[in-house]
């Protein structure tokens, strides 16, 4: 059996009481690596009538939600942006939880 609204109140709550962290994950190219698909997306811009775009860098975005739990910490986005989020060799990671 369901209940409506049901779902939306138990975010609520495990929001409210911190049962769960919630994490933005930012991953973008390191200054002086080259990005051929910003590039192409200025030069889409341009073509569309986007005049004055001088630049443009592309990266990712991660919205992370942990269970509740001990790995739910900083320390356990951050091993997971090392390990698969990002590539550390070219890549920069901002990690902003919530």
């Amino acid at each position: 059996m369901s209940l409506p609204g049901l779902s939306s109140f138990i975010e609520v709550i495990t929001g409210i009481l911190g049962f769960a962290m919630k994490a933005r994950v930012f991953v973008t190219l390191k200054q002086g690596v080259l990005d051929p698909q910003g590039e192409a997306i200025r030069q889409a811009l341009g073509g569309m009538g986007f005049d004055g775009v001088a630049k443009v860098r592309q990266g990712k975005l991660f919205d992370i939600e942990l269970e509740a739990g001990p790995d739910a910490t900083p320390e356990r986005l951050d091993e997971m942006c090392r390990q698969l989020l990002a590539n550390t060799v070219i890549e920069s990671y901002r990690i902003e939880a919530e």
